[in-house]
């Protein structure tokens, strides 16, 4: 496996690109996008259906379809992701970069129970006997949360809720103390009191453990109390980033705004109606030219239609210096 220089930062994306070759043509899943995820730090990657969001976090896991061309270059701990071989992957794959994956049905073996999927990652990479992994898995069941604990290690998914069947991928993702954590949509198809009890579990483990987490979403909401930073992305790209405070009340790009006047804020009085992104996310295959979000944008200049803005001071709009006046 070939290094990198190490940085200060656990892990690195740089100019990442995902394309899928298809009869119908290529498809640009995810075009050039670079971000990173310091010590401890909590990096939200937010954006509707198709924007690239969990193409770009499964590249860096080397978990794409054998068919995938992925490009740009992604390290962690001075080790490139990209280059290395299946068995380099399964190496580190678990132990040092865990996810937890959106659905836990089909991600959990459902012939498998749930303490014996626990265990599995530490008898391969923690070298444990059977029994102590047992004890450990009882121990991170507890740790998320999960009601009587010592009795779900004996049941197979099938038998438990989402929400246990989620705090149960937690627990498998969790098992050898992974440094980085990638949670990709882990409150879908979750009640809304399921949904913040999961987040609440995810918080706590980021302060408890000091744990570096990427946590990808379509909800702005959802990543509120918990990222530290967000990455914001449309048609395969970066529209916009930062800390997440900036993001919230001061956001810049066209996009940003639209999805933070389509969700409901509790820290807003008199908000007002809530108000729909107009027009629909566009098609990978055959993205417009110019700005990709300019068809639903209501600032759009011809430039717009024209010339695609590049990143610049961590926003791409032709109009960014007026709106962040």
């Amino acid at each position: 496996m070939r290094s990198t220089p190490a940085t200060d930062n656990v892990l690195e994306v740089s100019k990442l690109s995902v394309r899928f070759p298809t009869p119908d043509g290529v498809i640009d899943a995810v075009r050039e996008i670079s971000f990173r995820v310091a010590p401890g730090e909590c990096l939200g990657i937010v954006g509707e259906s198709g924007a690239g969001k969990s193409q770009s976090l499964l590249a860096v896991m080397g978990l794409l379809p054998s068919q995938a061309q992925v490009g740009g270059a992604a390290s962690f701990g001075g080790i490139d992701l990209l280059a290395g071989s299946a068995a380099d992957r399964n190496r580190w794959r678990g132990r040092d970069i865990a996810m937890i994956f959106q659905d836990p049905m089909t991600s959990l073996t459902p012939h498998l129970t749930v303490g014996a999927q626990i265990a599995e990652s530490l008898i391969r990479h923690r070298r444990l006997p059977k029994s102590e992994a047992r004890s450990r898995a009882l121990q991170l069941l507890q740790q998320v949360q999960v009601t009587d604990a010592e009795r779900r290690l004996d049941q197979y998914p099938h038998e438990l809720s989402g929400g246990m069947r989620q705090r149960v991928m937690i627990a498998v993702a969790l098992a050898c103390d992974p440094q980085v954590l990638i949670a990709d949509e882990p409150t879908t198809a979750l009640d809304v009191t399921i949904q913040a009890q999961i987040l609440s579990v995810l918080a706590a483990l980021k302060r408890d453990r000091a744990m570096s987490m990427v946590l990808i979403t379509h909800d702005l909401g959802v990543i509120a109390g918990i990222a530290d930073r967000v990455l914001v992305m449309y048609g395969g790209r970066v529209v916009e980033e930062g800390v997440v405070g900036q993001i919230f009340e001061r956001p810049v790009h066209p996009y940003t705004r639209a999805l933070l006047e389509s969700m409901p804020r509790i820290d807003t009085p008199g908000q007002g109606p809530l108000r729909a992104i107009a027009g629909q996310p566009p098609n990978p295959r055959e993205l417009p030219s110019g700005c990709a979000f300019h068809p639903r944008c209501p600032l759009v200049l011809e430039r717009c239609r024209l010339e695609r803005p590049e990143l610049a001071a961590q926003v791409a709009c032709h109009r960014a210096g007026e709106l962040a006046a």
